[in-house]
């Protein structure tokens, strides 16, 4: 298997994985209180959006690439 065509299988996942979640979450452990012997932490919960369009032209582009590697050989 050539490098261009893992390639191509590569942004064929990426592109899927992204049109599915559309973003990933992550959660953070952050102190609010800290006087004396009264500590108080909070875990915040963070989103990271991905746009439908990024994986749209992952996927596109991951398509053209591998019908591109299958006309070249």
């Amino acid at each position: 298997m050539s490098p261009r065509v893992m390639v191509a299988v590569l942004l064929i996942v990426v592109g899927v994985l992204g049109l599915a979640y559309q973003g990933f979450t992550y959660t953070t452990r952050e102190r609010v209180v800290d006087a004396g012997p009264l500590k108080v932490d909070v875990d915040k919960k963070h989103t990271v959006p991905i746009a439908p369009i990024v994986g749209g032209v992952a996927l596109a582009g991951g398509f053209v690439l591998l019908v591109m590697s299958r006309k070249s050989q």
